[in-house]
């Protein structure tokens, strides 16, 4: 039989997640964001799900003529825009509208040979620091634009970088509103946490929920998944693979770094850092041993964790362990508590999954 680990992905929770997100955004229209392969998720995997957002954003061509080979006909958007002129031919011909973010990609523009006018997001560097126009360059860049005849409709964005957080967006607002006041265009700035936390002072025309439709915090551990009414998006689940019975003084694993102060029935189950588990996990990470809550102890090692099974008497060859999601008997374990105690972030363990895991689609 093969090897016990499973990557569940939750159809009814991805079309819950946009759901709220769209309840979230007012009148706003919706882009699914399904970048890093719908970060972890699997494009062709979600897209079902999904059909109900207004667009889809992603980052590169490959994963955009994805999209389009599955059938989707509405707007496209590459958040990064094009890497190189030849890119503006693929975005002509698959109808890709595209973000316009440094002077280069206006260049590629004026370059291009086109009968048909493409659609453009000139995005704003409003305090982010990543990519964008300044604020004092940022209507000369639209103005450019505006005069080629290979684009048609402009379309305005910029990236928050603190709205999942006490800073918050005000200074970024008023710099993106201030500059924007009186051109045309549709508007786009909401991301996940903006979505959620910010929802009135965000209004615009589009936003760009991630990480939310995913059913993961944008501000985890200030508020977790269950208070923006989200649901896990997918469950990493494996079995016991053995069962050790410990007695005091015991060690466990490379570097003995955990060790038993007296009689410990541990599990071995079958999940490791080539799986995309964090191998910077340690004692006391929480996981589910047959849906009740329990913790690993000693080092995760390339194919497998030590879990305490005290909790669990009845555990046994073949119980079922859940490393993020919801267990058979529905207990949930968020998928950012994992990710706190591996001192990373949820966005970083599904996207890690190995191509080794196998996947199902419930």
């Amino acid at each position: 039989m093969p090897r016990p680990i499973l990557a569940t992905i939750h159809t009814a929770a991805l079309r819950h997640n946009l759901d709220r997100a769209r309840r979230s955004a007012l009148e706003a229209r919706v882009w699914a964001v399904v970048k890093a392969n719908a970060y972890g998720h699997g494009i062709e995997r979600v897209f079902d799900a999904f059909r109900g957002a207004d667009g889809f954003a992603l980052l590169d061509l490959a994963e955009a003529e994805r999209v389009r080979a599955l059938g989707w006909r509405g707007p496209v958007l590459l958040l990064e825009g094009v890497f190189e002129p030849r890119d503006l031919e693929l975005c002509s011909r698959l109808d890709l509208w595209h973000t316009v973010h440094c002077d280069a990609q206006i260049d590629m523009l004026a370059a291009h040979k086109t009968q048909v006018p493409q659609r453009v997001f000139l995005k704003m560097n409003s305090g982010m620091n990543r990519l964008g126009f300044t604020p004092e360059r940022f209507r000369s860049a639209w103005t450019r634009l505006n005069a080629l005849p290979q684009v048609d409709e402009i379309s305005l964005m910029t990236h928050f970088s603190d709205a999942d957080g006490s800073r918050g967006i005000e200074h970024q607002i008023e710099v993106f509103e201030r500059t924007t006041q009186d051109l045309p265009g549709e508007r786009s700035i909401a991301n996940s946490a903006a979505t959620l936390r910010h929802a009135a002072a965000t209004r615009a025309d589009w936003v760009r929920p991630g990480i939310l439709l995913y059913g993961s915090a944008p501000d985890f551990p200030e508020h977790d998944a269950a208070h923006w009414q989200l649901q896990p998006a997918m469950t990493l689940s494996t079995r016991l693979i053995s069962v050790q019975t410990l007695k005091a003084g015991d060690t466990i694993g490379y570097g003995s770094r955990f060790t038993a102060d007296g009689p410990l029935n541990v599990g071995v189950a079958a999940v490791g850092y080539a799986d995309g588990y964090p191998r910077h996990c340690d004692t006391g990470t929480p996981v589910l041993v047959n849906g009740v809550r329990t913790r690993m102890v000693g080092r995760v090692s390339m194919d497998m964790i030590t879990v305490d099974l005290t909790p669990v008497p009845d555990a046994a060859l073949g119980s079922e362990v859940t490393l993020w999601g919801r267990a058979s008997n529905g207990t949930l374990l968020p998928i950012d508590e994992v990710a706190q105690a591996a001192g990373t972030v949820g966005y970083e363990l599904m996207c890690a999954v190995a191509p080794r895991v196998p996947v199902a689609v419930d």
